[in-house]
């Protein structure tokens, strides 16, 4: 079973809050400024690190417009564009990466990237990346996985259309080229993913299964799939960021604002908080709140011998009293002594003859006589 793994000194796994990963993607629109103004709005959201990825649109693919080349999907966010023209715009100059690295260290998050070739690998070491990601697309290419793993450092790897034949390939190269800390996300390759396709219960499965930290990399809209995977067991929350959706971009319609990745970071960790532990019974603050709970109280002023009833004897709150399982009892019985309206009841308000057959002269924890 997994254990907790480090990033940058960051504790990653089920015993810790969970780890939130801002992913700036094209969401830039070629403009540093603006992927500056991304990094200090994830920051100040509370995202624990930031995403990048290193590409040019010639590592990717070819410079052709036709064929399978050309995006014509009429579903597709990106129809009308070849899959080199989409990469141009959506790229993010490798010459960027330094000072935004420089800016989310600045601001206590950790930076990395996904690299689509060895060359972007090699470049994001001189970098001094603290761990690398593996997108969806990329989980079939071994030869890449195995070039990350040998740099002995934290590797994510998204399982978008991957089968568990897949996933089981690329965890056994990963672990055999070096990589020793893994983390599976979850993901749904749709943009954006419906919730409908999400299955999260394919998380706690996917632990068992493989041994290692699993999360969920979210393309649907909102918040409701990261807190709910919280609940099943994931440990990293990746999640598209933008300043506004309104402002365009690739990524910019399935991708989260800054105060709904706020509100992401604060109800995944209230989520985890509210996971605890098998327990029953009192915690120890709920020891004051005994006494809402109902009991039996005298409902009537009683004098010497008087019988109980249905009328005089009253289940109510506060809880200082005999239980209510209690009540069915008591009915006929009488009280041995004047006893004031408001009275929680008790077996020693009862005549000797009575109190000789009560059924247990024990009190319920937190009841007085």
């Amino acid at each position: 079973m997994s254990e907790t793994i480090m990033i940058a000194g960051r504790a990653i796994g089920r015993s810790h809050q969970p780890f939130i990963i801002a992913e700036m993607s094209g969401n830039h629109n070629q403009s540093l400024d603006r992927a500056l103004a991304i990094v200090d709005a994830a920051a100040k959201s509370g995202a624990h690190a930031l995403k990048l990825q290193t590409y040019t649109a010639d590592t990717m693919t070819l410079n052709l417009s036709r064929d399978e080349f050309f995006i014509d999907d009429p579903n597709s966010l990106w129809k009308g564009r070849s899959l080199h023209k989409l990469y141009q715009e959506a790229h993010t100059p490798w010459e960027w990466h330094a000072p935004i690295f420089e800016r989310a260290r600045s601001l206590g998050m950790i930076p990395f990237s996904t690299p689509f070739d060895a060359s972007a690998v090699d470049f994001l070491e001189q970098l001094g990346v603290s761990c690398y990601k593996i997108a969806s697309f990329e989980n079939t290419d071994l030869p890449l996985i195995r070039k990350v793993a040998a740099t002995g450092k934290p590797m994510i790897i998204s399982t978008g259309m991957a089968t568990v034949a897949d996933i089981d390939e690329a965890v056994r190269c990963a672990r055999e080229a070096g990589c020793n800390d893994l983390v599976l996300l979850k993901c749904t390759s749709t943009y954006p993913a419906a919730a409908s396709d999400t299955n999260l219960l394919t998380i706690p499965h996917m632990r068992a299964l493989f041994g290692c930290e699993v999360g969920l990399s979210d393309h649907t809209f909102g918040i409701g799939a990261g807190v709910a995977s919280v609940a099943l067991g994931a440990s990293v929350i990746e999640k598209h960021f933008t300043l506004s959706r309104a402002d365009g971009g690739v990524d910019s319609t399935f991708s989260m604002e800054p105060d709904e990745m706020a509100a992401l970071v604060v109800e995944t960790e209230r989520a985890w908080m509210a996971l605890g532990q098998v327990f029953y019974g009192l915690t120890e603050k709920e020891h004051k709140s005994q006494i809402f709970r109902r009991s039996l109280y005298v409902a009537e002023d009683l004098a010497a011998g008087d019988a109980l009833t249905e009328g005089n004897l009253r289940i109510i709150r506060p809880g200082l009293g005999l239980p209510p399982k209690y009540f069915e009892s008591l009915i006929g019985m009488r009280v041995g002594r004047a006893v004031r309206r408001g009275t929680p009841m008790s077996w020693e308000l009862l005549t000797p003859a009575d109190d000789d057959v009560a059924p247990s002269r024990e009190l319920p924890r937190g009841a007085r006589a």
